[in-house]
């Protein structure tokens, strides 16, 4: 929907613009700002809810009738907020799935409190003094919205038997935590089908984590800019060697750290939503497996999958 709007250079570390000078952010700003009123409207419907007084963002198809719809918790990354992928949730929206995305304590924006230049529990940079309860706050907000949202008439037409995680950055670590890789967090799998985990913060779960304890599908998106958290995942014996099948990773050319945000460029958003939508209806939906999920498509630089029979 906003292809062409964002022309920011997601690199990982520093998050640089391509032009420093102020005049040109400022112009740039104004152009993505323009785009964004000016987008042409989705078959995907957004609003803000309330559950267990935590401000979550809810997309659905604008469609009245629907039920048995499959449900998507969503986990922002750190100082981003649950709005940070709106191309992304209403991609899936409009695949017919229910997102349900909370601001969690260090969210900047879409009403959050936290400020930026508030620090992590742990640097980043530390990822072996992470343990299980580093962040856990995260984890408890997915585990209260879910509680919450399935005693929720609102959301009468989610069928939680069919349930999908899916996290960016400090996300995909919250989320990867709860399928397994912490596990103590480990939420109660009955319903959890997969989990989709772009550009991941993953480091910790090599030191200290149980990947292997994954006990849903996984898989990992990644960049050949994101210098920080790609290689990670992609090493030998790295996060995607260590987790168990089924499990697919995909690396795409030339994205960063914030391609998977709105302020990303716009052209890494295709391959982005066609993988994503391709794994979560095989594992979330059940439906057959589609040739994308068996092959790399244009723009993909490594692409691992489990074997085909």
């Amino acid at each position: 929907m906003l292809d062409g709007c964002a022309e920011v250079d997601d690199t990982q570390l520093g998050y640089r613009f391509r032009t420093t000078a102020t005049v040109a952010r400022l112009r740039r700003i104004a152009r993505i700002v323009a785009c964004l009123l000016r987008a042409t409207p989705t078959r995907a419907e957004e609003r803000t809810v309330q559950l267990a007084d935590i401000n979550v963002t809810v997309w659905s198809e604008r469609i009245d009738d629907v039920h048995d719809q499959p449900v998507l918790i969503f986990s922002h990354g750190f100082h981003a907020c649950a709005t940070q992928s709106r191309f992304l949730m209403e991609a899936l929206a409009s695949a017919g799935y229910l997102i349900l995305a909370p601001n969690h304590r260090d969210a900047t924006c879409n009403g959050g409190h936290a400020h930026w230049l508030q620090q992590p529990q742990i640097g980043f940079w530390k990822p072996d003094n992470w343990n299980d309860t580093t962040f856990e706050d995260r984890g408890e907000d997915v585990r209260h919205v879910e509680e919450a949202a399935r005693g929720d008439g609102r959301f009468r037409r989610a069928d939680w038997l069919r349930l999908g995680l899916v996290g960016h950055s400090l996300g995909g670590y919250t989320m990867l935590a709860l399928a397994g890789a912490w596990p103590q967090w480990k939420l109660e799998l009955g319903g959890v089908k997969a989990v989709l985990a772009l550009s991941p913060y993953s480091q910790p779960f090599i030191a200290h984590g149980n990947l292997e304890g994954l006990a849903v599908p996984v898989m990992y998106q990644g960049g050949t800019h994101d210098l920080g958290i790609t290689p990670a995942i992609a090493k030998t014996e790295g996060v995607y060697d260590r987790s168990p099948e089924p499990k697919y990773l995909v690396v795409i050319s030339k994205p960063g750290y914030l391609a998977w945000t709105d302020i990303g460029r716009a052209v890494f958003r295709k391959p982005i939503v066609d993988y994503s939508v391709a794994f979560l209806d095989r594992y979330v939906k059940g439906q057959p497996a589609v040739p994308l999920l068996t092959e790399a498509g244009l723009g993909i630089s490594l692409f691992r999958h489990p074997p085909t029979p």
